[in-house]
């Protein structure tokens, strides 16, 4: 299959970085990232508008789209210490979902057999599944846990009588045995879904949900620090999956189901970063990015520097692997601060 390019607008990489074709593994033999976009939302329950996001999570920054972006906070040019390709987008009809799905996760598998960390830009959270899917086919059932931020916990059953919607994800992974319930970590549920039923069933499968309740009682970094001790027992990789609803609408407005209440723009740039950092992520995406429901491109931007973050976590973790572990001070230290 050639390299479809985009499904949605013109054919532009992420920031300018390199061109691949996920189906050619020669395209990208020195690949540590491969970005693919997932313009699906075929699964949306409420508004649609995602099948767009790709490509503006792809265009949305005010700086060169020169393939370089140095981190302030890491003092690493993501962009450039890693070797960051994009593959375009997955093709995807929204008005078949079975393909899709099965496309897509073909395509993550792919690419996460060959050597690389898919970082896919959704769509919807149907997507989900298929990714987080196609990685655990490579590594192993059951030995890839899942850090999922959102607003809602996706485990639903059905929605509009169909088995993949974008709220029924997180249940196909657990059910598939792709990813165990026990090691599925959910951040900043909150609002008035699901009911009952659904949270017994979650219960039961062991999963783990830091409600924005609890988040506010004890603090986001006390809860991603437990959460990462369950992430990291019996598994041998996490996969990061970042629903932009997680944080509340005044900073992500462009989104299918905004619910009130959630984290701050700064609050999950700040988790991003540390997960890539500390943990090994095998695999991300970042979804449900509606740019019809966008103001003023705020959450593509959000979504422009999610992406950005997890890059750099994931740089700045291969450069400590490479030189030894990094001191935040030394830019100061050594007159490269201001």
């Amino acid at each position: 299959m050639a390299r479809y390019g985009a499904q949605y607008g013109p054919d532009i990489t992420f920031l300018g970085v390199d061109r691949c074709d996920w189906a050619d593994a020669s395209t990208y033999v020195d690949a540590d990232v491969v970005i693919l976009g997932a313009p699906f939302d075929g699964g949306t329950s409420y508004r649609s508008g995602t099948r767009f996001g790709p490509q503006y999570i792809r265009q949305s920054c005010y700086l060169e789209h020169d393939g370089s972006r140095p981190s302030l906070a890491l003092r690493v040019d993501a962009l450039r210490d890693l070797r960051v390709y994009d593959a375009g987008d997955v093709e995807m009809f929204s008005g078949d979902a079975a393909r899709s799905v099965t496309d897509l996760q073909r395509a993550v598998h792919t690419v996460s057999r060959n050597g690389a960390i898919p970082l896919v830009l959704g769509g919807d959270h149907t997507i989900a599944w298929p990714d987080a899917a196609g990685v655990a086919q490579h590594i192993g059932h059951g030995r890839v846990s899942m850090i999922h931020f959102d607003a809602h916990a996706d485990t639903g059953d059905i929605n509009f009588g169909s088995l993949i919607a974008h709220g029924t994800p997180m249940r196909r992974l657990i059910e598939s045995g792709s990813v165990r319930g026990d090691r599925f970590l959910q951040i900043g549920l909150r609002g008035y879904w699901p009911g009952p039923e659904t949270l017994d069933w979650m219960a039961r499968e062991g999963m783990r949900s830091y409600e924005m309740t609890e988040i506010g009682v004890r603090g986001l970094e006390t809860c991603l620090t437990e959460a990462f001790q369950i992430a990291l027992d019996e598994c041998d990789g996490v996969f990061l999956s970042v629903d932009v609803d997680v944080c509340d609408p005044g900073h992500a407005p462009g989104t299918g189901t905004p619910e009130p209440g959630g984290l701050t723009s700064r609050q999950l740039l700040d988790a991003v970063r540390r997960i890539t950092y500390e943990l090994p992520v095998v695999g991300i995406d970042i979804v449900e990015v509606s740019p019809p429901f966008d103001h003023a491109e705020i959450t593509s931007l959000l979504a422009n520097r999610i992406a950005l973050e997890a890059l750099s976590g994931l740089a700045r973790r291969r450069a400590d692997e490479r030189l030894g572990p990094w001191d935040a001070a030394r830019p100061l230290l050594d007159g490269r601060g201001g």
